[in-house]
């Protein structure tokens, strides 16, 4: 196994800094968060690459440029009450959390679930919470969020999320009519109003659930 600590340095210097992410709170929070925790011990040598990985049941842990990316879009505050939409390994969460957010996190798939209960009880991330449920159904017990994030592509926004979003609030979400080929989409509530903004083509596992395929 390399050393965790040079390949963290190193992912974030050359993956993740190198391609325009210049947010120090989200540089310092994935140099913080020990990747290789979050996958296999098989896999734990690979963990750092510039690629995802498997994680089990279909899904991914994301590339670690695409998590930083996405974590720099949703412009997240200290405090700040955050939802995750899928959980996965618990990894997007981690570098959430690593930011001081109270993180609420949602996962379908039971396994997957415990396993990152596990995790988040082990590395002491009492500022995460998990739950067991469709994530397109939101978290509506401890709605409002001042930010919301979903880690898997849907064919539009779940109408719930947006409704669990505060007011001002961000909201980002793969979406394509095309599964497995999406566009993030940026959705600000502010004033009572909501404005779309599409950025860069991504790829996601599918976002399955009532709002979902």
């Amino acid at each position: 196994m390399v050393d965790p600590k040079r390949s963290r340095q190193r992912m974030v210097s050359q993956q993740i800094e190198a391609r325009g992410i210049k947010d120090m709170a989200v540089l310092t929070a994935m140099g913080k968060v020990p990747r290789h925790l979050f996958v296999e011990e098989a896999l734990q040598a690979k963990a750092y690459e510039d690629h995802p990985l498997p994680i089990g049941f279909g899904q991914t842990i994301s590339q670690p440029y695409i998590v930083a990316l996405m974590t720099q879009l949703l412009e997240v505050g200290h405090g700040m009450s955050v939802l995750e939409i899928g959980t996965g390994s618990g990894y997007q969460a981690a570098v959430l959390a690593a930011l001081g957010a109270e993180v609420y996190t949602v996962e379908r798939i039971r396994e997957l679930y415990l396993e990152a209960r596990k995790r988040m009880t082990r590395m002491r991330m009492f500022n995460v919470r998990l739950k067991l449920d469709d994530g397109t159904l939101g978290w509506p017990e401890n709605a409002p969020y001042d930010r919301i994030l979903v880690t898997a592509g849907g064919p539009e926004v779940p109408q719930p999320l947006v409704d669990q979003l505060a007011d001002p609030g961000i909201l980002i979400i793969p979406v394509g009519r095309s599964k497995r080929s999406q566009q993030l989409v940026i959705v600000r509530k502010t004033g009572g109003e909501i404005i779309e903004e599409r950025r860069d083509g991504v790829i996601f596992v599918d976002l399955v659930g009532t709002y979902g395929w």
